[in-house]
């Protein structure tokens, strides 16, 4: 599908969405710090990330930081109920939705010029329509490609509206930060500015080869076409993931090895769960790792073929958690999360068939019974006692 001429693309982004149900729901939160999670924080309110909190900081340093936020525990099932009724108006304002997590999703209004208006007072009509039936705030960026609205609606937060006209996208782009290209973390970002690279336009003055030389094939393309735009993909409407994942954050240690393997096993079970109720399989098992230094490290493993089932997952997620385990003695771990990648959606038999002879394979046996009579229907010695962590919602498999 050619990219539009014109900047018809929405990037809608709700505001502090954790946060910002907890003031909606109570008044007396409204102007205040909040704080959702204490261990580790979930969400901030934006009067709380103006005093350096943010998500995945550790509870203790964010009260350090702002004494006197209010900190509220998580209610997921108030944040599923707000996310669906703003996706139902974003269904309402055009088919073409794709949604990229449970309060963020891209819109495509180019058809509806004449029926609605421009796209302009379509963004501006949806704001309004969140805010009065669903009581939250909403940034919406507008321009012709998908990267571009997404960076229009970072600039405009919070509450905000922008829209890029097609002849002022390299005006706007380029005097931003290198850290507003969609990929670039801090490594990438420390690399740039280490040769001086410090803005979009910085970036788009070197030609591909150079950065291709310092950052890879992969990144150097991907960079070297954003800072100039470049971005042909389409709203995808059904978008299927390309991996499934599952993390539990953790209070400060140390954790025995006894402890860290539970809480992996409940996280593949829950996993695998996902993928055999999708009629999905996968082949790469991820372990994601937050340290007690609250840096990220992450290990991969990709197995000889596809499966949903427990027990070679589990067995893949084990071998990474053991190779990480000298790290994790050294610098203390806060977060363990497991995904599934390369993703199938071939037609196979995920589970066996149910016998009451299940044979010497625990975990096959354990995944009929789930897949029959419910994820709770048996729990693992091993997680009996322990809470199950904090799940976030999260859109449809």
């Amino acid at each position: 599908m050619p990219v539009s001429t014109d900047a018809t693309i929405l990037h809608a982004d709700l505001d502090a969405f954790y946060a910002s149900v907890e003031q909606r729901d109570d008044p007396r939160l409204r102007g205040r710090p909040v704080i959702v999670g204490g261990g580790v924080v979930l969400a901030a309110s934006y009067e709380a990330k103006a005093r350096g909190v943010h998500s995945a900081m550790g509870g203790r340093q964010a009260r350090r930081l702002c004494p006197d936020a209010v900190v509220v525990p998580p209610r997921m099932a108030a944040y599923t109920a707000a996310s669906r009724a703003v996706f139902e108006i974003f269904r309402r304002t055009t088919p073409l939705v794709e949604g990229l997590s449970i309060d963020e999703a891209f819109l495509d209004v180019g058809g509806l010029r004449r029926l609605v208006g421009p796209p302009a007072d379509i963004a501006a009509t949806l704001r309004r329509t969140v805010r009065e039936q669903v009581g939250l705030p909403i940034t919406v960026g507008v321009a012709r490609t998908k990267f571009l609205a997404k960076v229009a609606s970072g600039v405009a937060k919070p509450d905000g509206l922008l829209v890029v006209p097609p002849q002022r996208e390299l005006a706007f782009l380029h005097p931003l930060p290198v850290e507003r290209l969609w990929g670039v973390g801090p490594v990438t970002a420390a690399k740039l500015r280490e040769r001086g690279l410090r803005t979009v336009g910085q970036v788009a003055r070197l030609d591909e080869p150079t950065l291709v030389s310092l950052l890879g094939a992969g990144s150097g393309r991907h960079l070297h076409a954003l800072a100039h735009n470049r971005d042909p993909r389409a709203v995808q409407v059904g978008r299927r993931r390309s991996s499934m994942g599952a993390q539990h954050a953790l209070g400060a240690g140390p954790h025995s090895p006894d402890t860290l393997d539970a809480v992996l096993a409940g996280l593949v079970d829950r996993v695998a769960g996902r993928l055999r109720a999708a009629r999905r399989t996968g082949r790469t098992v991820t372990l994601r790792l937050r340290f007690g230094d609250y840096t990220r490290a992450t290990r991969a493993h990709t197995l000889g073929r596809a499966t949903a089932q427990t027990g070679p997952l589990l067995g893949a997620a084990r071998a990474l958690l053991r190779a990480a385990r000298p790290e994790l003695v050294d610098r203390g771990v806060t977060l363990i999360g497991v995904a599934v990648g390369n993703l199938d959606d071939g037609h196979v038999q995920l589970t066996l068939p149910f016998t009451r002879d299940p044979g010497p394979d625990l975990d096959a046996a354990v995944d009929q019974v789930r897949d029959r009579f419910g994820a709770t229907a048996l729990t693992r010695a091993a997680l009996l006692g322990r809470g199950p962590g904090t799940e976030a919602p999260r859109l449809p498999d």
